[in-house]
């Protein structure tokens, strides 16, 4: 009798400390996603601001529509050690494509034209386009015919021979000197020089990352009767409430706008000579040229993964939006489980890419490092912006992962 007191009195002990134990937090999960687990990105994030790798950053993650994350690091102006905030606008470079091909996509529905167009249907100086026999040549060297005209839909897609001069080749270097290096009073001037280089390939025959967007632009204004700025901000940027999105921007504006930094040799990060144009800007570019913040890009992506709706308005069709998201080119784009659509390159086969995601992802990115992508499986978007001049996919890389990993569902 006494042992067995004994016994129940040391388990009444131990009962009480066990009772007494201060329970472990449970993890936040928002919309299917662990808050915890996110704090991953924030770690990966300040170590590349530590490292002095990037100045600040702003990454917003987005769940069946609901916000679940969102964090700001480091500074946007380093000098001045002015913080970064969740409302600073970002110049987005490239991220403009998706906008400018969501817009002429807009004129595809009300009947315009057909994807399958040639160009020089509605410009004729597309007609007769010659091809280089060697790109090392440069803008001056042999050329033949072309095979086949250059579709719409090859513009969009990047497969109609055009490049964009980011290349090594000569003739990419002559195509940046002489398209992007220098003045025009519109976007109609320039990208009428467009047609005045050699194609780098056959149209549909090769992916070449290219210029084609500015005459995507051109075409906007042709069909719509208004500018390509105008047709923006009355059917994307109002509709969605993109008030800090635009090609200029107000004195207000500006002063939220984040520096854009080069990494030097020496490892240090210092401005860039050449700040983005806020105002007086006149070329509306399909190519690049559009300031916006995390929050107006967010609304945006979160419009083409509602199928085109947006608070009751639909601003495309769901089957257009399935359509930019496809894959159109084949294997022609080179990276490994990967397509490209309609201003966006797409995700087809998820194990050959070696990452985490699913198959039916679209995305793109600028070049000054921001990224988003969207999933239309898991409802899922995201987006990273940050203002360093070296562009890498390696910020989009582990996005992806480090969101993906955040999963609890």
């Amino acid at each position: 009798m006494i042992k067995l007191t004994r016994c129940l009195f040391i388990l009444a002990i131990l009962l009480g400390a066990t009772s007494q134990a201060p329970a472990q937090s449970a993890d936040k999960v928002v919309a299917g996603v662990s808050t915890d687990r996110l704090k991953r990105l924030d770690a990966f994030v300040k170590s590349e601001i530590d490292k002095g790798n990037l100045s600040g950053v702003v990454t917003r993650v987005m769940r069946n529509g609901t916000l679940v994350y969102q964090s700001t690091q480091g500074y946007k102006n380093i000098e001045e050690k002015i913080a970064m905030k969740t409302n600073d606008i970002f110049f987005i470079q490239s991220m403009t494509k998706p906008v400018i091909t969501t817009a002429f996509m807009m004129l595809y529905e009300e009947g315009y034209f057909q994807l399958t167009d040639p160009v020089s249907k509605y410009l004729p100086a597309f007609k007769d386009l010659r091809v280089i026999k060697d790109v090392n040549e440069g803008a001056n060297g042999a050329t033949v015919p072309m095979e086949s005209e250059i579709t719409i839909a090859q513009l969009l897609s990047h497969t109609s021979g055009l490049t964009h001069g980011l290349g090594q080749s000569q003739l990419e270097k002559d195509f940046m000197k002489g398209y992007f290096i220098q003045p025009y009073p519109d976007i109609k001037a320039r990208a009428a020089n467009i047609t005045k280089f050699p194609l780098l390939a056959q149209p549909g025959m090769q992916w070449n990352y290219s210029a084609g967007h500015d005459v995507v632009s051109v075409l906007i204004e042709q069909f719509s009767g208004m500018s390509a700025n105008d047709f923006l901000i009355e059917r994307i940027f109002k509709p969605l409430g993109m008030k800090d999105t635009g090609y200029n921007l107000t004195k207000e504006q500006q002063a939220r706008v984040a520096k854009v930094y080069s990494k030097e040799a020496d490892g240090k990060l210092i401005p860039l000579r050449d700040q983005p144009k806020m105002e007086g800007n006149t070329i509306w570019s399909g190519v690049n040229g559009l300031f916006s913040t995390p929050a107006d890009y967010m609304n945006f992506c979160q419009m083409l993964l509602n199928g085109g709706k947006w608070n009751g308005k639909q601003l495309l069709s769901r089957k257009t939006v399935d359509l930019m998201s496809s894959n159109l080119t084949g294997n022609l784009f080179k990276t490994s489980g990967e397509g490209f659509g309609l201003g966006v390159a797409v995700m087809v086969d998820v194990p050959a890419s070696m990452q985490l995601g699913s198959n039916g992802i679209f995305y793109w990115a600028g070049a000054y490092n921001t990224h988003f992508f969207i999933d239309p499986k898991e409802k899922l978007i995201a987006g990273f912006f940050t203002q360093e001049a070296h562009f890498t996919n390696f910020y989009h890389a582990k996005l992806r992962q480090l969101v993906y990993q955040a999963l609890a569902d």
